[in-house]
């Protein structure tokens, strides 16, 4: 007898026996390269491995072993002088700037004239370039954080990157990139809030040749600069610091010119080799042409070790963040493995490492996937579901930008959930968990939560998800004491498990909506 795809449900227990596991003080955080997370990767491994799962790792293994190189700060060989005029000013250390080990290099000195580029962005599509009528070859160029106000909100994010501010610089000959704070900016990331962060190391997956992934080694070292010390660098300008904040406030892009001012940055890092494994698995799919094509389920299995805390407990377990969504995967996993007649297309679930330094085992994974790279037709991504209460509708952040809003709307419909639209827009979430690295290499993606709407009109989903951010997010508190609802658990495994179903089965692969910006930019 055939178990059929409608009489496959979620099994509460199983879920809560896996993350009660992956959020245990045993593991000590999962850190990215600890033992810990080694523990956590062998135990998903294992899972997948009962559910008779294809290992999709190294070497017929369910694991992908991935380099990283950590990079520490030598936090008293920092020093910064500007000269402007004959006259020199040391900057101090990190009451006016800070910056950041350098992958590439154990010292770094870097020295040249100081060129402002307004935002430091190139976005033709928006017809805007801040390095147009400027010459900055060979030396250092100064660029406001973040992006003007009037660009959309996702593709604003990608425009106004660090990564795509490097690449301009580089592409235009720089040598350098000082950041300079905004009155924007302050208020998402005030400048005393990122002084926590001063000692935490770099993080870079490396390739075979040694060679550290998403650096610019052209840029020797960079730095961002307190509004302290750009009113100090803009002192005497064509346009001082407040004419330009004046501006952003009008939503005026300042235009680029010479500071007169040269820097010189010098510091001492040190380099340490640590890896770290991606959990990959196959599903193998019916049909003897599509099941060469594959879905993909993400989840990061990472989390941030222990917390720098005078207090006892010094874990930060990452229950919700992001043992939920590893412990939907797996089940998502179990459930199709149930399945006696398997979907058209392959499912591939992968659990990736180092999220939480800056999306870098799926970057990796992306880059170096263990199938052909044009199989993938579509990544479903799980991370931090905030399972305290039962939803109503579910978020599909990305949906809009393909054909799986349809796909989505459809799983999600077969339980009787609605699809709501992305109720942050402002925050771009769509370009700030590991399905962005799959989009990067042109993959229609959504990232999957449990929507606010709430089944019981008493509970308050929107309070709920504010509630863990302002209270457990990133801290020891994130652990399985917290009052887990099991039901959403199941039903956020059905829902997921139901959309893969709907993406396997369909006709035809997923596409990118015609016209889309992250489809034609990434996808061709």
């Amino acid at each position: 007898m055939e178990t059929s795809a409608k009489e496959i449900s979620a099994d509460a227990s199983r879920i809560k026996s896996h993350l009660r596991f992956l959020s245990d003080d045993l593991l000590e955080g999962r850190d990215t390269g600890a033992r810990g997370h080694e523990i956590a990767a062998l135990y998903i491994a294992a899972e997948f491995e009962k559910y008779g799962l294809k290992p999709a790792g190294d070497n017929d293994t369910y694991m992908q072993r991935v380099d990283f190189r950590q990079v520490h700060l030598d936090q008293s060989s920092v020093k910064l002088t500007l000269t402007k005029e004959g006259k020199e000013t040391e900057l101090t250390y990190p009451k006016q700037f800070i910056t950041s080990a350098n992958a590439n290099e154990l010292q770094s000195l870097t020295q040249g004239d100081l060129v402002f580029v307004g935002y430091g962005i190139i976005a033709p599509e928006l017809d805007h370039d801040d390095y147009q009528g400027l010459d900055v070859e060979g030396k250092v160029v100064v660029a406001l954080s973040g992006k003007p106000k009037s660009f959309p909100s996702e593709e604003g994010a990608h425009f106004g990157s660090t990564n795509e501010k490097k690449r301009h610089a580089t592409e235009h000959g720089a040598i350098g990139l000082i950041s300079i704070s905004t009155p924007t900016f302050e208020k998402v990331r005030p400048y005393q809030n990122l002084l926590n962060y001063l000692h935490a190391p770099t993080v870079r997956w490396v390739d075979k040749d040694g060679v550290p992934a998403g650096t610019f080694p052209q840029l020797n070292s960079g730095a961002y600069f307190s509004k302290e010390a750009a009113e100090i660098l803009f002192a005497g300008a064509s346009s001082n610091l407040e004419q330009i904040y004046a501006q952003l406030e009008k939503d005026e892009s300042p235009k680029g010119f010479d500071l007169h001012t040269s820097i010189k940055l010098e510091l001492t890092s040190t380099h340490k080799q640590i890896s770290s494994p991606n959990v990959a698995a196959i599903l193998e799919g019916s049909d003897p042409t599509l099941k060469n094509e594959y879905v993909l389920y993400s989840a990061h299995s990472d989390h941030i070790g222990f917390a720098k805390t005078v207090k006892k407990d010094k874990i930060n377990n990452g229950a919700m963040d992001n043992a939920t969504g590893t412990s939907v995967l797996l089940e998502t996993a179990r459930m199709f493995s149930l399945l006696e007649k398997r979907p058209k297309r392959s499912i591939l679930f992968v659990a990736v490492t180092a999220e939480e330094k800056g999306l870098l085992g799926s970057d990796y994974y992306a880059q170096n996937p263990t199938v052909p790279a044009r199989s993938i037709v579509a990544n479903v991504n799980l991370d931090m579901p905030i399972l305290t209460y039962e939803f109503g509708d579910v978020i599909a952040f990305g949906a809009e930008h393909s054909d799986l809003k349809e796909s989505v709307a459809k799983a999600a419909e077969k339980i009787g959930l609605e699809l709501s639209p992305d109720p942050w827009p402002h925050m771009a979430l769509f370009t700030r968990s590991d399905h962005y690295s799959f989009v990067k290499q042109g993959i229609p993606a959504v990232f999957l939560v449990p929507g606010l709407k709430s089944a019981d009109p008493e509970i308050d989903g929107s309070e709920q998800f504010n509630n863990f951010i302002n209270t457990n997010y990133h801290k020891p508190s994130d652990d399985f004491s917290q009052k887990f609802n099991w039901k959403a658990a199941t039903k956020f495994a059905e829902v997921n498990y139901h959309i893969g179903l709907t993406l396997a089965e369909q006709p035809n692969r997923s596409s990118w909506n015609e016209g889309d910006f992250f489809g034609d930019n990434f996808s061709k």
